[in-house]
């Protein structure tokens, strides 16, 4: 749950639940982005304790598992699936692979060429937006093979896409790099990040508020860098956009 941009309080809220339906008495559940610390024991002055810590160094954003385990982990509790069944489904929940590289590159030339238009693009840049968002994204997820920082992934990605819009509008292929960029630019706009931090705020999390907080400003800086840097040099070799 949490390597696949789940909430704290459901990953805490989803690992006391399980216990409880364990017949573990005693639990308490510490959560942030980057770890989990749980404790668990029986009730009493003589119990023994056991405290368990799980790091977290690898997160993305996957609907489709987040919604997986929720369901696995409600059946678990309400005593439809047994333990060693769902030990096998969490696993298979775990290879579960992504959507296949050609619907994901189809949603990301659709999203371009979508948020291009909304910003007020021509018909001309909607279709440059749709190669400028494939390419983009196919850089994203050349880098993340690997495991490079997402600042540097998303400062490239926006660098190349910066670049491709003005190279377009300069052969005259489009109207408006501003509206290009701006388009695919959404693509890696960290709206997840921000939407779980003020819920992590909302829920009283302020620990893990501020830290998926910082994470998300942390990108926004990375794609105005990448966008920022190329503009600069376009204008400094006298480029026109």
């Amino acid at each position: 749950m949490m390597k696949n941009g789940g909430e704290i309080y459901r990953v805490e809220e989803i690992i006391t639940r399980i216990c409880g339906a364990c017949n573990i008495k005693h639990v308490e559940v510490f959560a942030t982005p980057t770890g989990i610390f749980a404790s668990i024991g029986s009730e009493g002055d003589n119990s023994e304790v056991k405290t368990f810590i799980k790091a977290i160094k690898y997160r993305c954003t996957d609907l489709d598992k987040i919604s997986h385990i929720n369901a696995l982990s409600r059946n678990f509790v309400r005593g439809k699936i047994s333990l060693d069944d769902a030990l096998i489904e969490a696993d298979k929940i775990e290879n579960l692979k992504p959507f296949k590289l050609p619907m994901q590159l189809f949603g990301a030339a659709l999203a371009s060429s979508l948020f291009c238009l909304l910003f007020g693009g021509t018909l001309k840049d909607a279709v440059v937006g749709i190669f400028v968002g494939i390419i983009s994204y196919l850089c994203s997820i050349f880098l993340g093979k690997y495991k490079i920082s997402y600042f540097i992934v998303d400062f490239f990605c926006c660098g190349v896409a910066t670049f491709l819009a003005l190279l377009s509008t300069y052969l005259h292929l489009a109207d408006n790099a501003d509206f290009i960029i701006i388009g695919t630019l959404m693509l890696f706009v960290p709206g997840a990040a921000i939407t779980n931090a003020l819920r992590d705020f909302l829920t009283g999390d302020m620990l893990s508020g501020v830290a998926r907080l910082t994470e998300a400003f942390a990108i926004a800086i990375a794609l105005a860098l990448g966008a920022g840097l190329v503009l600069k040099l376009w204008l400094y070799i006298g480029g026109i956009f």
